[in-house]
């Protein structure tokens, strides 16, 4: 039996050798796991004894040879095939052994130049990895340090790979070759400045785990990442404490990262159920504001974030996530401790609040250090179809500051204008048909996923006068996801003591709307830009 071994991965790659050269498996090996290989006292024949050609161009050639592509696809049970194996004196190989150059490490480091990038494109190593795959009748391919032990062992008690097992390797060959060539396409297309729709869509990832279940308890589920490091992401954060993320928490922490990234202020946001139920910010400030709730240190403005988001809705935050983008202190662990939370994410946490924290075994307690670093505005958003997908960019803007435009005779006061730009963030992070209600920078009243926008806006001021006082709405400010089809929204909030409106604008009776919002002395602010969100 003859194994040919050329790894970039060299975990374990000395004691697998050495356990085949005692199953008497003769190595045939290249450049640098040759040399490590031999290093180390296996015995191993060169792949230019093999060939008879030294390996050249800086090792770009080596097994793109005859001896070697010819001695891994031969039939052994096609007599032709033999018959011309014997003629041109080439003996078949058994086993091959093949990880591929480092693509996605070189593309990961800080400066790498297009040259080193495509100097990692590996060509030798796929083509023995699918040549390999395409005889796996007679030929095991292994491509991961993982299944070492599989082919040892089958070995030592059968003298040969099962064909099961083979199979099984096929398979894992192809998802890796694809993984590689994909990863080569989308850094060409990134290098390339590339931001369209391309004629096909190839996408990669990895895979972080398998979960308990999905997103109810009969799916199954697992966690994947794309390759690389993405930062701010929850794909890239510690975990400290707690029981492994479900698919839930990951759903939802997604969101309230997302919407968290909205906010340089100091922030917290809650979310249940992929929207947002509490959500408050405050300015630091060492002269206060009569018209802008501030802090004087940053302390003391995460602080009061907190207490916001909390009171916005003492009973949906239960079992939910909150998200905050600085740091969590004693006094700030310490306010949260009542409340039974799902997650809790952070850049950072003083030694003190997470000794407190970790009281509870079941919090899962995530470090995200740049926790506020947005996605990449051509990141792609996906959502699965019966028989497809359909992608775009992800919604990265809020609006043009220049495009706001007020459009009734009221204008909005200073306090009004902070409320509306909060509100509207918080809104573009809302189910549609989403309604938000604002004041002073926080959350007092949230409706999503509406099939009217009326019923989103009285869902929306019922929460608040049932969570947090019969007249929590009077002063408010009212935010929209999309355009007002019929002026009853204004009605409604008219009736609730709004004194603000914010929406995009663009239907055939926005005129309505405006001379209802005038009559009830109403400011109101078109946007120009809507944000469903499905």
């Amino acid at each position: 039996m003859r194994a040919l071994i050329s790894v970039s991965d060299k975990t374990g790659i000395v004691e697998f050798a050495k356990e085949l050269t005692k199953l008497s498996v003769q190595i045939i090996s290249t450049g640098g796991t040759c040399r490590k290989l031999k290093e180390e006292g296996v015995e191993v024949e060169e792949i230019s004894q093999l060939t008879g050609f030294p390996e050249c161009l800086d090792g770009r050639v080596k097994t793109l040879h005859p001896r070697v592509h010819a001695g891994i696809l031969a039939m052994r049970s096609n007599s032709e095939h033999m018959k011309q194996l014997k003629e041109l004196g080439i003996e078949p190989i058994d086993l091959v052994v093949v990880n591929l150059y480092p693509f996605k490490e070189t593309i990961a480091k800080e400066g790498v130049t297009r040259a080193e990038a495509v100097e990692n494109i590996d060509i030798g190593g796929p083509s023995m990895l699918r040549a390999a795959a395409k005889n796996y009748q007679d030929v095991a391919v292994v491509t991961d340090p993982s299944d070492y032990e599989v082919v040892l062992s089958q070995l030592r008690e059968n003298g040969s790979v099962s064909l099961e097992t083979k199979f099984y390797f096929m398979q894992k060959v192809f998802e890796h070759t694809a993984n590689y060539d994909a990863m080569i396409a989308a850094y060409l297309k990134k290098e390339r400045g590339d931001t369209g729709f391309s004629d096909t869509l190839t996408l990669t990832f990895e895979k972080l785990g398998e979960m308990r279940y999905g997103e109810n308890p009969h799916q199954k589920a697992a966690f994947y990442r794309e390759p690389g490091k993405k930062p701010g992401s929850i794909t890239d954060a510690e975990k400290l404490n707690g029981k492994e993320l479900s698919f839930n928490n990951i759903n939802d922490t997604n969101g309230a990262l997302e919407l968290l990234k909205e906010f340089e202020d100091p922030t917290v946001v809650a979310c249940k159920h992929g929207n947002p139920c509490g959500v408050g910010s405050v300015r630091v400030a060492k002269e206060p504001s009569s018209d802008i709730d501030t802090a004087p240190t940053e302390e003391e403005a995460v602080l009061r974030a907190w207490s916001k988001a909390f009171e916005a809705d003492k009973v949906s935050i239960y079992g939910g996530i909150c998200v905050v983008n600085r740091k969590v202190t004693k006094r700030l662990a310490e306010a949260m401790k009542p409340v039974f939370l799902e997650v809790v994410a952070a850049p950072e946490y003083e030694e003190e609040a997470l000794t407190l924290m970790k009281e509870k075994k079941n919090l899962r307690i995530l470090r995200i250090s740049d926790i506020s670093v947005p996605q990449d505005k051509n990141a792609l958003d996906l959502k699965k179809v019966n028989g497809g997908l359909i992608v775009q960019t992800i919604d990265s803007e809020l609006y043009k500051e220049e495009e706001l435009t007020v459009v009734t005779k009221k204008q909005p006061t200073k306090r009004e204008w902070e409320d509306m730009r909060f509100g509207m963030r918080l809104v573009k992070y809302t189910k549609s048909n989403g309604i938000v209600l604002v004041k002073n920078t926080q959350s007092i009243g949230i409706g999503p996923g509406q099939v009217n926008r009326v019923w989103a806006a009285k869902q929306c001021i019922e929460h608040a006068k049932e969570l947090i006082g019969e007249d929590a709405a009077r002063g408010s400010v009212l935010a929209s996801d999309a355009f007002f089809p019929f002026s009853d929204t204004v009605e409604a909030a008219h009736e609730a003591g709004v004194t603000a409106i914010i929406q995009p604008g663009g239907s055939i009776r926005d005129q309505e709307s405006i001379d209802k919002a005038d009559e009830y002395g109403i400011a109101m602010v078109f946007t120009g830009m809507r944000h469903f969100r499905h």
